[in-house]
């Protein structure tokens, strides 16, 4: 009879899932990603959140897909898999595109304000953000949530059922026990989430600090992460799409 990966003993399975987990986090996919969304915000905390967001849908996905594989005891098929990563090319470079659109709609918020003092003129740069129109107090605040909320869920499912993610289901299916392969998958979850969460924190610093003083550098940056989420997301769909064959498993 082959061994079982649960011979290993139950606390050497649940911390190979966290260590699987903090390392699953810092994959290029997932952070090129994560910086075209965190790209967005001016705050260290708002961006660190964006990458627990992640992480929570990247966990539900898993905890759902792998239900079935456990109670079922089947892995997800080579080209499902494929598919899925194609997928995950085609979100980045959206995000990417997304967030070279935003800096555009921004910039076209600049404009001059001319002053006299003392007899003397002078112009100030000035810039007006969607999220800090002077409009009220309640304006400024009232899509926070949503902004933040929902585009990292949607990421981190997606990211959940594509990559390395599809191994670690894989992994499942040597699990016997339901109740141990679900418990191995919330600390994978518990890891990818922590992981990201401060991947998410260090990649927002440079933005949150250049967001009010050197609004330039921040436009600068925010271009930066875009282009680069297309230029890889190009890159990945390259390779799992034509350079995989892949839609040839269509056929």
């Amino acid at each position: 009879m082959e061994p079982s990966i649960t011979s290993a003993g139950v606390f050497a399975l649940l911390g190979l899932g966290l260590v699987f987990g903090l390392k699953h986090a810092t994959e290029v996919d997932h952070v090129v990603a994560v910086s075209a969304i965190v790209s967005e915000h001016r705050s260290v905390f708002r961006s660190a959140l964006v990458g627990g967001l992640w992480g929570a849908g990247h966990t539900a996905s898993l905890v759902i897909v792998g239900c079935a594989v456990l109670v079922f005891q089947v892995a997800i098929p080579a080209a499902v898999a494929k598919w899925l990563e194609f997928g995950v090319a085609l979100m980045i470079i959206t995000l990417g595109v997304i967030a070279v659109f935003r800096v555009m709609r921004k910039r076209a918020d600049v404009h001059l304000h001319r002053h006299s003092h003392d007899g003397q003129s002078h112009v100030h740069i000035h810039f007006h953000e969607h999220e800090t129109q002077h409009v009220g107090v309640a304006a400024s605040h009232s899509h926070a949530i949503s902004e933040i909320g929902f585009k990292p869920l949607l990421v981190g499912a997606m990211h959940g059922l594509a990559g390395s993610a599809a191994l670690t289901l894989l992994v499942l299916t040597q699990i016997r026990s339901v109740w141990l392969g679900l418990l191995y998958l919330a600390v994978f979850g518990i890891g990818s989430t922590l992981g990201m969460l401060l991947m998410s924190g260090l990649i927002g610093l440079p933005f949150a600090l250049s967001a009010r003083r050197i609004s330039r550098l921040n436009f600068g940056l925010q271009t930066i992460a875009g282009a680069l989420s297309i230029a890889f997301g190009l890159w990945y769909a390259y390779e799992a799409g034509i350079a995989n064959n892949l839609w040839r498993t269509i056929l």
